[in-house]
């Protein structure tokens, strides 16, 4: 809970990104930078500087590889199992299943848009 999970996500992917080549790279990337934005809006829904304690959660996660989320009350790091904070594996499961497959379709839009365009010009 407390955005753990993602973050742990973020960093697990950002380390896995450096041993990936080519445009696969930057849809790791993209994947890794999505995954911080439960993160930022916990932070950004406790009226707290998201940047600030968003990099303070992710550099936590970073030295000490344990879950660490945020914490709503004050934006610092805090780790939700001491908390009683959970997250629910099947509603995390859906969800990464969910954002890849809307990711996917929202790219199959794009092609067929480009494509309707190109046979208009020709």
């Amino acid at each position: 809970g407390a955005g753990a999970f993602e973050v742990a996500a973020h960093v697990h992917l950002e380390e896995y990104k450096k041993s990936v080549e080519g445009k696969a790279r930057l849809g790791v990337e993209i994947f890794s930078k999505a995954m911080l934005v439960i993160p930022k809006t916990l932070i950004d829904n406790s009226g707290l500087d998201v940047q600030d304690k968003l990099l303070a959660v992710v550099a936590e996660q970073e030295k000490t590889k344990l879950p660490i989320g945020v914490n709503v009350a004050t934006g610092d790091p805090t780790d939700p199992r001491t908390e009683g904070i959970w997250d629910n594996y099947c509603v995390k499961r859906q969800m990464l299943g969910v954002a890849t497959v809307l990711a996917e379709q929202l790219l199959l839009v794009d092609e067929v848009i480009r494509a309707g365009a190109q046979m208009s010009k020709g």
